[in-house]
């Protein structure tokens, strides 16, 4: 009887670590996974090692319908959904679909400033773990996903960089983003999100 007691008890504690770390790899979001109304407020700021803030604000964005058709408020533009979702055709993603624990990949990104700076992103990625994580807008599953690498600038500017990302497919989105970079410090975290019930 003792042994069947026991063999009981390993089986269920068993499955409770099983349960826990069960899970299937996460698409990119389609088109009918967003709806009107759906908003997300992120808090930033960026320090200097010096104590110096570069940025300190708040970025807001909602889901709107414009004759039909849903788009993503950016500031002052409003981007079509489907431009959001649409499959990234590139050898060196941001996101490399489906997202799950172990996955590594490469992410380059080349860019202009509102200045007309131009400037690159050479990084690796890897996806560390998918766990409850807490930022001011709620806990939240989300995969870690660390980026490690080089930015530069036609300005002359060039720095190592390690970048953490939390994206949390229940809100579609990154809840929180922490960025290294040479001297400089940015943070970035949801602090609302909130969708019609």
């Amino acid at each position: 009887m003792k042994n069947q007691i026991l063999l009981m008890l390993a089986v269920v504690i068993f499955s409770a670590c099983n349960d826990t770390t069960k899970y299937s790899p996460t698409n990119q979001p389609t088109l009918a996974d967003y709806q009107v109304g759906e908003k997300w407020v992120w808090k930033y700021k960026g320090v200097t090692s010096e104590g110096e803030v570069r940025s300190d604000g708040k970025d807001t964005r909602e889901i709107v319908s414009n004759d039909g058709v849903l788009g993503m408020t950016i500031g002052k533009d409003t981007i079509p959904v489907t431009e959001i979702v649409k499959p990234e055709e590139s050898e060196t993603p941001k996101y490399d679909w489906p997202l799950e624990v172990g996955k590594k990949w490469r992410y380059e990104n080349n860019w202009t400033s509102q200045d007309g700076t131009t400037g690159s992103q050479s990084q690796d990625a890897e996806v560390v773990s998918y766990k409850e994580e807490t930022v001011e807008a709620g806990t939240f599953m989300a995969y870690t996903i660390e980026y490690t690498g080089k930015t530069t600038n036609s300005r002359g500017y060039s720095a190592d960089e390690k970048e953490v990302w939390l994206y949390a497919p229940a809100t579609k989105n990154f809840i929180k983003l922490t960025q290294n970079q040479g001297d400089f410090l940015y943070v970035e975290e949801l602090i609302e999100y909130s969708k019609p019930e």
